[in-house]
């Protein structure tokens, strides 16, 4: 694929997951090293269902504070979750000089009933208002092709909006492959007189079966043509990464035009991807 020439003034963002063995997290230093000569504006690490990372999650966010200056934004969930336990971790992030949040709801852990005392994302952002004032920079997630769960889309449109009022200062979208879908979740909200930035989530196309199913759980649509291409390749990664990259590429050029403030990429602990879909568009 051709590279773009002009390189473009938009803040870029990266995604980890805390590694579950020495070797991974090992590797992770790695590859946060490689990705830090992107001048990202900061990576954040997820925390699993319930807290069930927290400790791999926490352990993470200090080994790369203590590596590179890049801010790091820890993810933080609240279903199954007390009051106690989030306002322990929230006092610990400000001792770090952490400035930055992503704010979920999250998933509830296997075999757990109980929502807990705060059951959605919105009652996260209040708290963590209520608790550490404007100390935080929050983001909250955005689900321009509506999520999996909600009633409705513009059951989900209220859900963001009312984040937003709760104290959100910022949005990072699920990953998508449709840009009108990203452009019309904007445009109802400029109509509905929101207007926090919502930044683009980036899923870089590197492993068909993966994408797939992580798509199908999380409601994620891939366009019939690409899913049929992807599954015709089947075992051929050289095929399967070249139109993957071609067709993000030109995803971001396209959101680029359309005025997105900046890109989350979810790099699923890797670099080469990402660093060449960040090259490619002019984005390092």
């Amino acid at each position: 694929m051709k590279e773009f020439i002009m390189p473009r003034n938009v803040p870029i963002s990266f995604e980890f997951f805390p590694p579950k063995t020495p070797e991974g997290a090992d590797k992770l230093l790695t590859v946060h090293q490689e990705l830090c000569t992107l001048n990202p504006q900061y990576f954040s690490v997820t925390y699993g269902a319930g807290g069930s990372t927290r400790t791999r999650t926490l352990t993470t966010v200090s080994r790369l504070q203590q590596t590179a200056p890049v801010p790091v934004a820890p993810h933080l969930s609240c279903i199954g979750d007390s009051k106690a336990a989030l306002a322990e971790l929230l006092d610990g992030y400000k001792e770090q000089n952490i400035k930055r949040l992503v704010a979920l709801r999250g998933d509830l852990p296997s075999g757990q009933m109980t929502l807990g005392e705060l059951p959605y994302a919105r009652d996260l952002v209040e708290f963590v208002r209520q608790h550490s004032g404007d100390h935080f920079h929050i983001e909250v997630a955005a689900y321009p092709e509506m999520h999996p769960q909600a009633d409705s889309y513009e059951a989900d449109l209220r859900n963001f909006i009312a984040k937003v009022q709760a104290g959100a200062n910022s949005a990072i979208t699920q990953f998508f492959f449709n840009a009108d879908a990203y452009f019309h979740f904007m445009d109802r909200l400029a109509k509905a007189g929101v207007n926090i930035p919502v930044i683009p989530g980036i899923m870089p196309i590197t492993n068909a079966g993966n994408l797939i199913r992580f798509s199908d759980s999380c409601g994620a649509d891939i366009p019939r043509w690409l899913r049929k291409q992807l599954m015709a390749y089947g075992d051929d990664s050289a095929s399967i990464k070249a139109l993957g990259e071609t067709v993000v590429a030109k995803l971001i050029e396209r959101l680029i035009q359309g005025g997105a403030p900046a890109f989350h990429f979810y790099t699923m602990n890797q670099s080469e991807a990402t660093t060449r879909l960040v090259k490619l568009t002019g984005l390092a």
